[in-house]
């Protein structure tokens, strides 16, 4: 992990730039030691769940309800804007009030269509503009290796080039700081920029997705310091804040997520990040639903559920666990050829098809970024379904392999995106196939499928518990 460092920039370089961050930090004031079940005042933020909610402020979604009649009996995510009374049982520790960005700036989702990574960085003066590596099988400049990472692990470009200039100086200084490891993750494995990128989108989203889940409830500093994110936080905030605290000094940490630490450098890039949608209504609507999915193999065929919940894509034990597995039949274990398709699970346009991925997106409209999408991951180079077809429900889309990431055996990985935001597997959306409700386990890979009194338990053996027929 990263040294301890009051300035955030932890990599010891005389040639390591100053961040664009004050150098000085505003202390913020304290929440008050609210009566057990004080009610509240709160405005619900899009994508708000009553899970989750009861999780931020310590009280129970029977209260919740109890204290707001005008929620439907069958809401999943809150109406963004409308007031509530929560009650609040006060723990201590709570962190920052302060609101870095509203969680629709966090996510690679509407808000980032029309921004040019590439322009944005030649307009800059520093280092990144004049970076190359290789990278993803090719040579790619530093604004492409930050759109790969933002398309990959679905965190906006904007908010990734604020950490770049927070930390390292990458739009300001011309030079960067020194060694294989500018974030600071001294570890051989993350060496050069886009490695560096994916360990932070890794701790980024376990951030993100841990408060917006209401999973995340605390985290400790490096000094043992317990902080629980303040109750009416972002997701986007916690996200900064959750990756931050993994290395920071204590006053490295106040000044990163205080008014002049991350806010104000992403408002001295992009300006107000309020300002475009105050209110979240364009990210994820009220009471949000999936559409109807089938299962990923033919009608009929009995494959393998190898796969419960775990990461969509990155490290596989990180939030979120959006994600599950299947095998066709024969090919639990090893990487074998599979004459078994993949088909998809709706009508779309695949919008994305490279090595081990196909990206369907369900409204059609051409832009990963909005809207429903399904990632079909590990899927054979042979075969594989071009960008811009449409597909019809059971189209075939190529044939299940190991390519395109770590895999122990041959299978399909399938996740959803809403809007770009991972949804997890479970919880108030989850994967519903066919009637096939998917449920967490205890650890990553595990869990099941349920569809009425039937159980199927993710295995990476062949035995009967495990197998799953396609059609109803």
């Amino acid at each position: 992990m990263p040294q301890a460092g009051g300035d955030l920039t932890p990599v010891p370089a005389a040639s390591t730039p100053t961040p664009t961050a004050a150098p000085t930090f505003t202390p913020f004031p304290k929440r008050p030691e609210y009566n057990p079940g004080e009610l509240v005042d709160y405005v619900a933020q899009a994508g708000d769940t009553l899970p989750a909610l009861a999780s931020h402020f310590n009280t129970s979604i029977a209260q919740i309800r109890a204290a707001n009649e005008q929620i439907p009996a069958d809401a999943t995510t809150m109406p963004p804007g409308m007031p509530m009374k929560i009650p609040i049982y006060y723990l201590p520790f709570w962190g920052t009030q302060v609101q870095i960005v509203p969680d629709s700036q966090y996510v690679n989702g509407p808000a980032a269509v029309g921004f040019d990574t590439t322009a944005f960085v030649s307009s800059r003066s520093g280092w990144l503009k004049d970076y190359r590596a290789y990278v993803a099988g090719d040579n790619h400049t530093g604004a492409e290796i930050v759109d790969i990472v933002a398309t990959n692990y679905s965190i906006s470009p904007r908010f990734l080039l604020a950490l770049l200039e927070y930390q390292t100086g990458a739009l300001s200084q011309p030079v960067p700081p020194s060694g294989s490891y500018p974030l600071g993750e001294i570890n051989y494995y993350y060496a050069g920029l886009y490695m560096q990128l994916i360990w932070a989108a890794n701790l980024l989203n376990v951030g993100y997705y841990g408060w917006w889940s209401g999973d995340l409830t605390e985290f400790l500093h490096p000094d043992g310091t317990i902080e629980r994110p303040d109750p009416w936080q972002t997701a986007g905030t916690v996200a900064f804040q959750y990756y931050i605290s993994r290395f920071a000094s204590p006053e490295g940490y106040a000044r990163a997520v205080g008014p002049d630490g991350l806010k104000h450098v992403y408002q001295s890039l992009f300006g107000d990040a309020w300002a475009a949608d105050p209110s979240g209504k364009a990210f994820i609507q009220v009471s949000l639903q999936q559409p109807t999915l089938a299962l990923p193999f033919p009608d009929g065929e009995t494959w393998n559920f190898t796969g419960g919940p775990h990461s969509g894509w990155g490290t596989a034990e990180l939030q979120p666990w959006s994600a599950i597995d299947f095998a066709p039949p024969a090919n639990v274990g090893g990487c074998v050829p599979s004459d078994r398709p993949v088909v998809a699970m709706a009508d779309g346009l695949v919008v994305r098809s490279e090595t081990g991925v196909v990206m369907e997106d369900l409204d059609g409209d051409g832009d990963e970024r909005t809207g429903w999408v399904i990632l079909y991951l590990h899927i054979a180079t042979v075969g594989r379904a071009s960008a811009g077809r449409t597909l019809k429900k059971g189209d075939a889309i190529g044939y299940p392999s190991c390519e395109g990431g770590e895999a122990t055996g041959t299978h399909v990985h399938i996740a959803r995106k809403y809007n770009g935001q991972w949804i997890p597997a479970d919880g108030v959306l989850p994967f519903n196939l066919e009637g096939w409700i998917s449920h967490y386990g205890s650890a990553a890979y595990q869990g099941t499928l349920t569809r009425g009194t039937q159980t199927v338990t993710a295995c990476t053996c062949s035995d009967a518990p495990s197998h799953i027929k396609g059609g109803k």
